[in-house]
């Protein structure tokens, strides 16, 4: 059973930064595609990051482009989110999601890479880690 972890959320001033992390208790594949995403009250969950776990490709959400870094610690089991020169609209909870699906490494890549449009692709969530950037 994949349990999905996070932490390192918190308040703080816009222009800061967080590190958040994700403990992951197990994949499904050999190479799986990890996300982050986030629901800011009143909206609806949007993604924000994902990264394939086999071979070096993260994509990203265009507010994320330029501030914000995918990376993968697969001695440690762990996915992060680093975020740069946070703003207020940054304020959400963010969650990270591990993909349950069938098909070959190309086919699963490809859904990685469209990972924003593709919510229902990721079976696993772990409960939130709230981030609050006042101004």
């Amino acid at each position: 059973q994949v349990q999905l972890v996070e932490s390192g959320g918190g308040s703080v001033q816009a222009g800061g930064s967080l590190r958040l992390s994700c403990a992951v208790s197990a994949y499904t594949y050999t190479s799986n595609c990890m996300s982050w995403f986030r629901q800011a009250p009143g909206k609806e969950r949007e993604g924000v990051a994902a990264i394939y776990t086999a071979g070096d490709y993260s994509y990203y959400a265009d507010f994320a482009k330029g501030r914000f870094t995918i990376s993968l610690d697969n001695a440690k089991n762990t996915v992060y989110l680093q975020m740069n020169n946070l703003k207020p609209e940054d304020t959400a909870m963010y969650y990270c999601a591990q993909d349950r699906s069938s098909g070959g490494y190309y086919t699963r890549l490809e859904l990685c890479k469209r990972f924003e449009s593709k919510e229902a692709y990721f079976g696993y969530w772990g409960q939130g880690t709230q981030v609050t950037v006042s101004s």
